[in-house]
């Protein structure tokens, strides 16, 4: 029996591989430093499970309509006017099962088979694959660190043909931690919409930048399709819960496609994030946003000392993508050593795309200070720095 076509440009996650060793090695009693998980170690604020055990002690645990609790999209509308000084409806707003099932939605109803979109590279992995997996094609654009491995207006402009249907950006971006300037975000969206095109913009990654808060793409238009997550700023991953704000125009297809696809987002999770906006729960966020501030201060030099070449600051979310080629020429080989040999866990650059992978390597700093300090330790002591 054969599978379908679109799964032959669908890969795996190399990094799951690499964590399947590292706890194979932890369950012989080696002791590995984790900087390859994309996830906060912080437990999800107690406000917020308290939230959702008292819901749950009811016991009327039921569907909700399938964009969301009505009062908790009055509250993500209510977020973007105390955190960024702007008018969004709630009728715009979405509750997605994750940012995956944002991004899913999203593509879903815009994508026509055979469109291409414009992705960067390196970029999140899942962007492409969920482009194929609404047939459609991905097409990636080489970013570097002389434009914060983010894409221009002129790269739009250039890489645009008859086929290009939109261009999918993250800001801040995962594996870079990078963001884009808003100037030069309002000239990527007027290059988009010039060709009668979308722009979707990842923020799932708001609220951890640092020194500074981030601007959303909505201040510049309401045509901008916009994800973002309960998973990062909020440490609501397992929660599984995301968002997504949309033109009005979009609203019912999104509605019908989410009836279709899974119904509903889960409702336990929903109402536990009506406590997330709590002024108490924010107060904890924030303190924890400053934590990752000092990992990454700690984490950035380090690096830099033993080799990795970091050309483009990392602002937001929690990694550091680096330039291994003072160092290695293979990252996943050097991956494999790392763990194996220093017991320290990275994700090589195979994940994030096909513009050089094998020269650069991500670094998440998700667990604590002291963790990275040994972390570098043993790094030192690999490279006999």
């Amino acid at each position: 029996m054969r599978g379908a076509a679109r799964m032959e440009g669908i890969a795996p996650f190399h990094v799951m591989e690499l964590m399947a060793k590292a706890q194979a090695l932890e369950a012989q009693g080696r002791d590995i430093v984790h900087m390859e998980v994309g996830e906060p170690d912080f437990p999800t604020p107690e406000s917020i499970v308290a939230a959702a055990q008292c819901f749950l002690a009811g016991g009327h645990v039921h569907y909700t309509s399938a964009p969301g609790l009505p009062q908790l999209r009055d509250a993500i509308a209510g977020w973007y006017r105390m955190r960024y000084g702007i008018d969004v409806a709630p009728q715009r707003v979405v509750v997605t099962a994750g940012a995956s099932g944002a991004l899913l939605l999203a593509l879903g109803a815009l994508v026509t088979p055979g469109d291409e979109w414009l992705l960067t590279d390196p970029g999140y992995p899942c962007n492409r694959h969920f482009v194929r997996f609404c047939e459609g094609v991905p097409r990636l654009l080489p970013v570097a660190a002389d434009t914060d491995y983010q894409p221009t207006a002129e790269m739009i402009g250039a890489a645009w043909t008859t086929a290009t249907k939109g261009l999918l950006v993250a800001s801040p971006a995962n594996p870079t931690g990078t963001l884009i300037d808003p100037a030069e975000l309002a000239r990527l969206w007027q290059a988009v919409d010039a060709q009668g095109g979308t722009l979707i913009v990842d923020e799932i990654y708001h609220g951890l930048t640092y020194g500074f808060d981030a601007h959303t793409a909505l201040e510049i238009s309401d045509e901008i399709v916009v994800i973002n997550s309960f998973s990062k700023y909020f440490g609501m991953t397992g929660w599984r819960l995301g968002w997504l704000v949309v033109p009005q125009r979009m609203v019912r297809d999104i509605e019908k496609l989410a009836q279709n696809l899974y119904i509903a987002p889960s409702t336990p999770a929903q109402h536990a994030a009506l406590a997330a906006f709590a002024p108490e729960t924010v107060a904890i966020l924030e303190d924890r946003r400053d934590e990752f501030r000092q990992r990454r201060d700690l984490l950035l030099p380090g690096l830099r000392r033993l080799g990795f070449r970091v050309g483009a600051e990392p602002r937001g979310a929690f990694y550091i993508y680096a330039d291994i080629g003072d160092l290695g020429k293979d990252s996943h080989a050097l991956a494999g050593r790392l763990i194996e040999e220093a017991g320290v866990a990275a994700t090589p650059g195979l994940d994030f795309g096909v513009a050089a992978p094998q020269r650069h390597m991500r670094f998440a700093y998700t667990v604590a200070a002291e963790k990275l300090e040994e972390g570098i330790e043993r790094l030192t002591r690999f490279f006999g720095a």
